[in-house]
């Protein structure tokens, strides 16, 4: 687990680069914070086409050996933005490690997934999605530092070497569990009927949940920054969302699984997260706010991550997960293109109010899913009970 969240921790720096250093990105290129949101969307678009089909060849490559081709496609990618001074090569660097990010999300979920399911899964989950929020936090505290006393290459340079270093260190240490080998059978594998439409549900639940997020500390650096704070405060005060999010998640994962009532605290969770992030969006620089807004952020993360595999069978896991994967990379690429449109055509602060009604949207969508995984779970009885009178 502290492997996994170790390499998962540099894709999250590696996405948080752009948006920790946009002012100095915007000076340095001379683009708009439209062109940032696009290039900040841009990391997560290749998972539209390639989630699905990046969860397929870890069926038939191995999981271990495609994260590492993840891996350096991210290595690739930072080189490219590193050595750059051209906008288009920013452009095509973020895509390459958008690629490399795809591989890394849909497998290492799935790496963790064969490693805990049927255990502690929504604990499991939130420990290892905290890399998220954990990766973006040291992002936000450490890069803008890098930049203003080294300049912006220094800054990406320093996130493409710790890529190399998590590609080295999961080379040398990572090994599958013993009983989590997949066989000739799981390889037929097949996600249809209500099992597809409930995957497809719970892929759009966090997919608009870390789209919202994904707002909130993409462009809340430079809301604080605006309301006339310096760059480095700004990423710190920011910060303190993910690292309330990080203490947050695993304490209420633990909750999911020993209550059972996983969908009642994503509700409970993603609206409270709604209205803090409303109320910061127009009140001054609250730290009590940005607190709030931090500890309940986390509150659903466990059960929300945890959905895909409560209803997926072992040998339907990793095609579930790349359709998953598939939705949430819809969600996510989208959601920080469309909150710069936002924040250039109307105004900084009603891209937060963007993120609050997303949030919304996935406690709308929770009764589908409830009813989509009653349909799988009365499915599966009944195929159990033909089998037995076979």
């Amino acid at each position: 687990m502290a492997l996994l969240f170790l390499v998962r921790m540099t894709m999250a720096i590696q996405f948080q680069m752009v948006a920790a250093l946009s002012p100095v990105i915007e000076d340095a290129f001379a683009v708009s914070l439209a062109n940032v949101g696009i290039l900040i969307g841009l990391y997560f678009a290749p998972g539209i086409f390639i989630a699905a089909p990046g969860g397929a060849l870890g069926r038939y490559f191995g999981e271990k050996q495609v994260v590492l081709a993840g891996l350096g496609f991210m290595l690739i990618g930072g080189v490219m933005m590193t050595v750059s001074g051209d906008w288009s090569m920013q452009l095509l660097g973020r895509l390459f490690s958008g690629v490399g990010g795809v591989f890394l999300n849909v497998l290492l979920t799935k790496m963790v997934s064969d490693w805990f399911a049927g255990r502690e899964i929504s604990l499991a989950m939130a420990v290892f999605v905290n890399s998220w929020p954990v990766g973006i936090a040291v992002a936000l505290i450490g890069l803008p530092v890098v930049a203003v006393s080294g300049g912006l290459r220094l800054a990406m340079g320093l996130v493409t070497g710790l890529i190399a270093v998590a590609l080295l260190g999961l080379w040398a240490m990572y090994r599958a569990p013993r009983d989590g080998a997949q066989s000739a059978v799981a390889m037929s594998g097949s996600v249809r009927g209500a099992l597809l439409w409930a995957v497809l549900a719970s892929g759009a639940i966090w997919g608009l949940y870390n789209a919202a997020l994904a707002i909130v500390f993409s462009f809340g650096p430079q809301l604080f920054v605006s309301r006339g704070m310096g760059l480095a405060e700004a990423g710190s005060v920011t910060s303190i969302v993910l690292w309330c999010l990080a203490i947050m998640g695993p304490i209420a994962g633990n909750l999911a699984d020993r209550s059972g009532r996983r969908l009642q605290i994503i509700a409970l969770g993603n609206l409270s997260f709604a209205f803090f992030v409303v109320l910061g969006s127009v009140i001054g620089n609250s730290v009590a706010c940005v607190v709030a807004i931090g500890l309940s952020s986390g509150v659903a993360v466990g059960a929300m991550v945890s959905l895909p595999s409560l209803i997926l069978p072992p040998a339907s896991r990793s095609l579930g997960m790349g359709l998953f994967f598939t939705v949430y990379y819809v969600c996510i690429a989208a959601g920080p293109m469309v909150a710069g449109q936002v924040s250039e055509r109307v105004t900084l602060a009603a891209t937060f109010q963007l993120a609050a009604v997303l949030l919304v949207i996935t406690v709308g969508l929770l009764p589908l899913f409830h009813w989509l995984s009653a349909k799988v779970s009365a499915g599966s009885a009944l195929e159990g009970a033909k089998a037995k009178l076979v």
